[in-house]
C-alpha cells in the first residue's frame, strides 16, 4: 500500500528553468530563486521519496485544443522533454511508475473522476522547470514520476493566481498571495468555494491554475506540518515554495481492503468469462508500441510504407521480434492474446484486404463458413477499409483459421 509522506508546493514559470539552465545560481537577481528550492531540495534528498506524483498543467504544448481534457493522468513509462518553440531543455526524460499510475488511474475513476489517461506525450515546464532544481538528473533522474495534467487554460476549467495575457499582463497581487499560502494550509476549504473570477480579481485571470496547490491539498489528510515556505517575486510571476507533511494515520483495520474491492468491482469476476479479455491501463501500457504501429494505419504514408516493405516499417517502430511475427502471421487471436484492442485489428483487416468476418471467425479458431452459418446474414462481409483502399478481393470459400 502507497502511503502520502507529504507534498511539495512550488511555482513552475520557465524563469526557474532559465535561472537554472544559465548557472545564474550566483546572481543576486535570481540566486533568491535557489535558495527557496534549497530547502525543498533537501526534504526530498532527506524522505528519499519512492516516486513523485506530479500535479501540473501543460502550456498548450503537447496537449491542444483538438482534444483537451479536465484530468488527465500519465501512466506511460517514460515521459520526454518537450519542445516549447526553440528546442527541448537538455534534460533526460522521467521515468514513469506505471503499476502505481494505473492503481490511482482505477481509484479515481472508481471515485466517479471522468478521467483521461495519455502515454507518449512529452512534459513542459509545468513540470521540467521546478524538477530541474528539486532532483539530481544526472546522468537520470533520481525518482520516477506520475504526471496528473490539469486543464486550466479552456473554460470551464476544473473548479477549485497570475495574470500574463491582455492589457492587465503584470499583474500581482503579493498580500493576496500570502493569504493564499496561509489558507492552502490552515483552511484550504475557503479555496475551494472560490469562482474562477473571484480567482481572477484577486489574482488575475491565471488564476486558474491555483486548482493544481488544491488538488496537492485535498490528497493529504486534514492534519500537516508546514516545514517551509518562501516567497519572492523576481519578473512577471511570484514564485513560492512549500513543504508540507502529511500526518495522516496509517489505514484502519479492513480500510485498505475495502478500498481495493471499491475499485476492483466494475470488473470483479470477468476473468470466469472465457475468451474475454479487458483492455485495461495495463494492457495498454504493455502493449502500447503495438496498438501504436497498427493505429498508425490511419496514415495514408505508414500504410504505403507497411504494403511495400513490412520490414521496414517494423524497424522503425522498433518492434520486437514476438510483435513483428503476430503481425506478419496475421495472427488476430495472438494479437487479442497479446494486448492489441480490437479496433487496431479491424484497422490492420482493411489494409491488407481482410474482412471484419475473417477476423472474427479466427479469434474463435472457426473457418469462415462455419461461423457464418451463425448468422442471420451469412454472406454479410464488410470491413472498415475506405475509398483509397485496394480492391477488396474476399473469396466466401477461403478459410480463416488461427494459429
Amino acid at each position: 500500500m502507497a502511503r502520502i509522506i507529504g507534498a511539495v508546493a512550488c511555482s513552475h514559470t520557465p524563469t526557474i528553468g532559465f535561472a537554472f539552465d544559465k548557472n545564474k545560481q550566483q546572481d543576486p537577481v535570481w540566486a533568491p530563486i535557489f535558495e527557496a528550492f534549497a530547502p525543498v531540495r533537501r526534504w526530498l534528498d532527506e524522505q528519499k521519496p519512492d516516486v513523485l506524483f506530479f500535479i501540473y498543467n501543460d502550456h498548450v504544448t503537447s496537449f491542444f485544443f483538438d482534444h483537451y481534457s479536465a484530468f488527465t493522468l500519465g501512466v506511460g513509462e517514460q515521459h520526454a522533454v518537450a519542445d516549447e518553440g526553440g528546442g527541448a531543455r537538455d534534460l533526460p526524460a522521467l521515468a514513469g511508475h506505471p503499476k502505481l499510475a494505473q492503481h490511482i488511474g482505477r481509484s479515481l475513476v472508481a471515485d466517479e473522476f471522468d478521467m483521461s489517461f495519455f502515454q507518449d506525450r512529452a512534459l513542459d515546464h509545468g513540470v521540467f522547470s521546478p524538477l530541474s532544481l528539486l532532483c539530481p538528473h544526472e546522468p537520470a533522474w533520481s525518482t520516477p514520476v506520475i504526471p496528473l495534467q490539469v486543464g486550466v487554460l479552456q473554460s470551464p476549467v476544473p473548479s477549485a493566481r497570475h495574470q500574463v495575457h491582455g492589457e492587465r499582463a503584470g499583474f500581482n497581487n503579493t498580500a493576496w498571495d500570502a493569504q493564499f499560502l496561509d489558507l492552502i494550509e490552515n483552511d484550504p476549504v475557503r479555496l475551494t468555494e472560490m469562482t474562477q473570477a473571484e480567482l481572477a480579481t484577486l489574482g488575475g485571470a491565471e488564476g486558474a491554475e491555483v486548482i493544481m496547490w488544491l488538488v496537492m491539498r485535498g490528497a493529504l489528510s486534514a492534519n500537516i506540518r508546514k516545514t517551509h515556505q518562501s516567497y519572492y517575486l523576481p519578473s512577471m510571476t511570484g514564485i513560492a515554495t512549500a513543504v508540507y507533511e502529511n500526518l495522516a494515520s496509517p489505514p484502519i483495520a479492513g480500510e485498505a481492503e475495502r478500498h481495493r474491492r471499491h475499485v476492483e468491482a466494475q470488473l470483479a469476476g470477468v476473468e470466469k468469462l472465457d475468451g474475454t479479455y479487458p483492455f485495461t491501463l495495463e494492457t495498454s501500457v504493455r502493449a502500447y508500441r503495438l496498438n501504436r504501429f497498427l493505429h498508425a494505419m490511419t496514415q495514408p504514408e505508414h500504410r504505403a510504407r507497411f504494403l511495400t516493405d513490412e520490414e521496414t516499417s517494423f524497424d522503425a517502430a522498433g518492434l520486437t521480434p514476438q510483435e513483428r511475427d503476430l503481425v506478419r502471421q496475421r495472427d488476430w487471436r495472438g494479437l487479442i492474446h497479446y494486448g492489441v484492442i480490437f479496433f487496431m485489428l479491424e484497422k490492420l483487416g482493411a489494409v491488407v484486404g481482410v474482412s471484419n468476418l475473417h477476423i472474427y471467425a479466427a479469434m474463435r479458431g472457426q473457418t469462415l463458413e462455419a461461423f457464418q452459418q451463425t448468422r442471420n446474414a451469412p454472406g454479410a462481409l464488410y470491413s472498415v477499409a475506405g475509398k483509397d483502399a485496394a480492391p477488396q478481393s474476399w473469396d466466401a470459400s477461403t478459410q480463416a483459421t488461427t494459429n
